[in-house]
């Protein structure tokens, strides 16, 4: 009789642990069948560029369908831009518009190696670097990355001694760093190196030998005129006095012809 009590007792106790062992069931359930959380989104690396304060080359960047695809694909696997603050930009615009939409692809693709830096590994890392410019392109289109004390510069064959240093960080965070810099990178493949001689000027024009000798004998001709022209056109009274000058200095004197004739008959007498 006792026994009836302890068996309902138990039933009591496991249709109380039924609802909880559900519970944990479904929760458990539940957790099994959460997605995974997606990965971040890559960086917007023109935007990053907007905000420190190279507005005017991300614009261009993002203008220039192949250097915004190229740009994009290389934040993935790491990338490193130098980008030219927006004072630098402005005077170099003339220049960048007279290129072919390849050359500003280029030269925008100049400004970033396919490896994430820091700027203390950039420090660690004198030498030359190729660029996103190189890729797919049967050119060298490098820089060289020096280092004096703590500055950073950029030198191309382009650009000589006038090197672009690099003034900011402006993004650091793996896989991308952007670094604002104070002059555009000139890529030598698209402009003449720096000390090339300018061109020599163009030779004047010569004048023709010939005509230059007519002209001096013509001069000479009226310099060198001989007398009796002049005598054309001196008065008609100086005329008749150059003629009888000129007859008596052409004809023998009257004296000495009678003085002939005398001495002529002398002899014959």
């Amino acid at each position: 009789m006792r026994r009836f009590p302890l068996a309902a007792a138990a039933a009591a106790f496991l249709f109380a642990l039924l609802p909880l062992a559900a519970a944990a069931a479904t929760s458990g359930g539940k957790a099994k069948a959460k997605a995974p959380a997606a990965p971040p989104a890559p960086p917007n690396i023109t935007a990053l560029m907007s905000k420190g304060g190279c507005k005017a080359f991300a614009s261009l960047v993002e203008a220039s369908p192949d250097a915004l695809s190229t740009f994009r694909s290389a934040v993935e696997g790491g990338v490193t831009a130098f980008c030219p603050a927006d004072a630098a930009l402005r005077p170099f615009m003339p220049n960048y518009r007279n290129l072919s939409a390849d050359g500003r692809a280029s030269l925008l693709l100049f400004h970033a190696v396919p490896v994430y830096y820091t700027l203390a590994g950039l420090k660690a890392s004198n030498g030359p670097m190729n660029t996103l410019a190189t890729d797919g392109s049967s050119r060298n289109y490098n820089f060289t990355v020096q280092n004096v004390g703590d500055q950073v510069s950029i030198r191309t064959e382009a650009s000589g001694a006038a090197a672009a240093r690099v003034r900011a960080t402006v993004y650091d965070r793996d896989p991308v760093a952007i670094y604002a810099v104070d002059a555009v990178l000139e890529p030598v493949e698209l402009f003449d190196p720096a000390g090339a001689p300018a061109p020599a000027p163009a030779p004047a024009a010569n004048v023709p030998r010939a005509s230059g000798r007519r002209a001096r004998h013509r001069s000479r001709h009226v310099a060198d005129a001989p007398g009796p022209a002049a005598d054309d056109d001196a008065a008609p009274a100086d005329q008749r006095k150059n003629a009888k000058k000129n007859a008596a200095a052409g004809a023998p004197c009257p004296r000495w012809l009678a003085a002939v004739a005398v001495a002529a008959a002398a002899a014959l007498v």
